[in-house]
């Protein structure tokens, strides 16, 4: 019963972070150091969270289509144990080709190898998937696995661009397999916002929103350019996990599928320092008006400790906690607001209202505007496709009685 309650949207969202561990990043899989990790989850706790989403790194995990590190499994068994610990459930990114603006790419994937498409590829893939889920698929910490961390990214890599009928493929095949592997856990795709707000990725809404056991997306106002377009603090850049929240839903078949705000998060290089509190509490809050919301995972757990070079500046900052282990002020206004949540659970907003998103376009920011303007008005609406408007089945599923056309 436990697994399947991990699966479900529950009346009170899950909250976590993405871990980045304080003491090197996660090259730390190569120098790894037990009692750091143990130190950091038990921070992570203490500011109340019950999960964790973690990156594999891919050539340290599987340097040959041939081997998989047995010593990375190891670690990554340890880690899980570190965090039974601390009592935090632990989703498993694998295939991480693309973290924190660098690129992953095992050796073996040279340019001339499609991973999305490449038959040896593919294969290597579903084996490292198999040899985890070996290790730690009945592991009582273990949420699912994340096939990829924003796989769309690693299709502009040299060599990889495929077709959307490609992209669906891959990714339907890996969950299914996943399913195989490690069945009963929550099997996600971490996509980012492209293949949400245009028609140029790769990869279909339809397919996001159908395959695995919940629907994620990443809400970055800078990354999506919604900061640029309307500035901070703006209704956009507050609501933006919302807006994307309620598009995945739109897209889903089942309408208690549930949806997880997988990674958001603002760097003192886009919005003033002193702001980010604020903005923490108000990106948050908007997310939680969200029925069928699994959890809220902010990234990051740690800041990046400069001592690293090579990084974005951006990257640097953006932990709830130092590399010390010391919360900072978004971290500890994050805290509060999850004490007060446990305590009187988020109610969330009825949606009676929803914008029609016809068949002829992507949900830009002319679509999106239309959203953040209902909101301005004391409205949080829904999106309902145009080949659902006429099927009332769904429409009292989701309880929409209104439907606004653009």
């Amino acid at each position: 019963m436990e697994e399947v309650i991990r699966a479900t949207a529950a009346p009170t969202p899950r909250f976590g972070v993405n871990y980045v561990p304080s003491q090197g990043w996660w090259y730390s899989w190569l120098d790894w150091e037990p009692s750091a990790v143990a130190a950091d989850l038990r921070a992570i706790a203490e500011l109340g969270m019950d999960h964790i989403r973690i990156h594999c790194l891919w050539p340290v995990f599987q340097p040959n289509p041939g081997h998989i590190s047995t010593s990375a499994l190891d670690r990554l068994q340890e880690l899980m144990d570190l965090a039974d610990g601390c009592r935090l459930d632990v989703s498993v990114t694998v295939l991480n080709g693309w973290l924190s603006g660098f690129h992953f790419r095992p050796a073996w994937q040279h340019e001339s190898v499609n991973m999305f498409v490449d038959p040896r590829a593919v294969s290597a893939q579903l084996d490292l998937l198999a040899a985890i889920a070996e290790r730690i698929a009945t592991h009582p910490r273990f949420l699912g696995f994340d096939i990829a961390n924003e796989p769309n990214v690693l299709c502009q890599y040299p060599g990889n661009d495929i077709t959307r009928d490609q992209g669906d493929a891959w990714t339907q095949r890996l969950l299914d397999h996943c399913a195989t592997v490690a069945p009963g856990r929550m099997h996600v795709a971490g996509f980012d916002h492209a293949p949400w707000l245009t028609d140029s990725a790769p990869f279909s809404r339809d397919v996001l929103a159908r395959t695995g056991n919940a629907t994620p997306v990443h809400a970055w106002i800078e990354f999506t350019g919604a900061l640029k377009r309307y500035g901070h603090p703006a209704t956009a850049t507050h609501h933006l996990g919302e807006y994307l929240l309620e598009l995945a839903k739109a897209h889903q078949s089942e309408a208690r599928r549930p949806v997880w705000l997988q990674e958001y998060g603002a760097a003192p290089q886009w919005i003033p320092a002193e702001t980010i509190p604020d903005f923490t509490e108000a990106f948050t809050t908007a997310a939680l008006t969200c029925d069928q919301l699994w959890g809220i995972t902010w990234w990051a757990s740690h800041d990046i400790d400069r001592s690293l070079t090579g990084f974005a500046d951006l990257e640097y900052d953006l932990g709830l906690l130092t590399t010390a282990n010391l919360p900072k002020p978004a971290g500890q206004r994050l805290a509060d607001l999850i004490a007060r949540l446990r305590d009187h659970p988020p109610v969330p907003a009825p949606r009676g209202t929803a914008l029609l998103l016809d068949g002829t376009r992507a949900p830009d920011w002319a679509f999106a505007e239309r959203f953040f303007s209902l909101i301005d008005q004391g409205t949080h609406p829904a999106i309902v496709r145009a080949g659902r408007r006429d099927d009332p089945g769904h429409l009292d599923d989701r309880g929409i009685t209104k439907i606004i056309e653009m």
